[in-house]
């Protein structure tokens, strides 16, 4: 008998759950594409096909032009800005723009005004490129743009960027910084969810010097989470990465599309079992989200 009572109890549960999943994707209307899976998350692409738009430097407004990856599938959609490290332009992390574009977002990668800009200029420079892809990209782009959601990410000084651009912005949704450098340590005043991103082997920027301040820093009362590749170098950001792709898309769709089937990659059971010490050295988190 008791055995059929946890049977029961257990079906019951079951149902409950499915009827709040139910429940949620009726009441989010930016909820998009279908249930993901480890295989979903780690794949170099979604389930969205994209096309792409390239921005001038001539006609760019307060950032030195970039290219925009958005999904071609009827709808509107989060709009996210990543910005580049020291020295480095777009190409550096393209493959992170079409990755995320690819899961639902309008993303555009930019070229600072010029390779030698310091992290508050990049923070500018951010919400300059958000502003455009707002309000003067190609008509085909901004028939996507859901400008109430908006988030920034950027590789090392862009990193550092990101940590401006998002204290000083509060209404972004997400922002994700990635072996990010910066002189100013502490962004307590931070209220934006933040997935801080370091390399075990950053010489550049050593993580006990940035990214593990940088999450020190932030309010534990916030949505964060600090990830450290396993024998990661400061320049894991520029090329396919599983980790990057796979977090950096779940903490997007978890924050900017308020999307709740994300949540357990980043700190449930899928998460559990991915995010192994041969993966990350070091993983922290005020989850549960």
């Amino acid at each position: 008998m008791e055995r059929k009572n946890i049977r029961r109890r257990w079906a019951i549960g079951l149902g409950l759950l499915v009827l709040a999943a139910g429940a949620h994707a009726q009441t989010n209307p930016y909820q998009k594409g279908p249930d993901p899976t480890s295989a979903s998350l780690n794949a170099t692409s979604g389930p969205f096909s994209v096309a792409t738009s390239s921005v001038s430097s001539l006609g760019a407004v307060g950032f030195g032009g970039g290219t925009i990856y958005y999904p071609t599938a009827t709808g509107t959609y989060a709009v996210l800005a990543i910005c580049p490290g020291f020295t480095a332009t777009q190409s550096s992390i393209a493959w992170l723009a079409r990755r995320i574009a690819t899961h639902g977002f309008v993303v555009i990668t930019i070229d600072t005004n010029t390779t030698l800009d310091q992290p508050p200029s990049r923070a500018t420079q951010l919400m300059a490129a958000l502003n455009y892809v707002t309000n003067s990209s190609s008509a085909a782009v901004r028939a996507k743009v859901d400008a109430s959601r908006r988030g920034v990410a950027g590789h090392s000084m862009g990193g550092g960027g990101t940590l401006y651009a998002a204290r000083d912005n509060p209404s972004l949704k997400a922002a994700v910084p990635l072996t990010a450098w910066s002189t100013l340590k502490s962004f307590s005043s931070m209220q934006v969810p933040t997935l801080v991103v370091g390399a075990e082997a950053d010489t550049i920027a050593p993580v006990a010097s940035h990214s593990i301040p940088f999450y020190n820093s932030l309010s534990d009362s916030l949505d964060k989470a600090y990830a450290e590749l396993n024998g990661g170098t400061h320049f894991a950001p520029n090329s396919t990465s599983t980790p990057i792709g796979r977090y950096s898309v779940a903490w997007v769709k978890r924050f900017m599309d308020n999307d709740t089937r994300y949540t357990p990659f980043l700190c449930g059971a899928p998460h559990q079992s991915y995010a192994t010490a041969l993966v990350f050295s070091d993983y922290r988190s005020t989850c549960p989200y």
